[in-house]
């Protein structure tokens, strides 16, 4: 299997920045309903808009647009390694947030057909 041990170290080692951030931030994983309102902000947001997060003066938007950075890595992880058949899993810090970000994109995809 050597050689694809990379995609889970990466998406250890993504979850553990989204830890920090989330300390930073002041987030509570558990709540959903904090976890859908970030995730539909994630969902919401261009790249002109996490450009701009990141560049932001403020901690906590700067923190806020690199959890957004940080969320779109591990999807590309998981995306990358399921490409060559390897399934690679996050922690529930990802679960949390990746539960509401699916959610709320299966949302307002529900609303686009309607």
């Amino acid at each position: 299997m050597s050689g694809f041990g990379h995609y889970d170290r990466t998406a250890r080692e993504v979850e553990q920045e989204m830890i920090k951030r989330g300390i930073a931030l002041g987030l509570d994983w558990d709540n959903v309903a904090t976890m859908r309102t970030l995730a539909r902000e994630a969902l919401s947001c261009t790249s002109e808009c996490r450009l701009g997060l990141l560049r932001h003066p403020d901690y906590a938007q700067r923190g806020k647009g690199e959890l957004f950075a940080l969320s779109e890595l591990m999807l590309n992880t998981m995306r990358q390694s399921a490409l060559i058949g390897v399934h690679t899993s996050g922690g529930p810090v990802w679960k949390a947030f990746g539960r509401a970000l699916y959610e709320e994109a299966a949302r307002s995809k529900e609303g686009a057909d309607a």
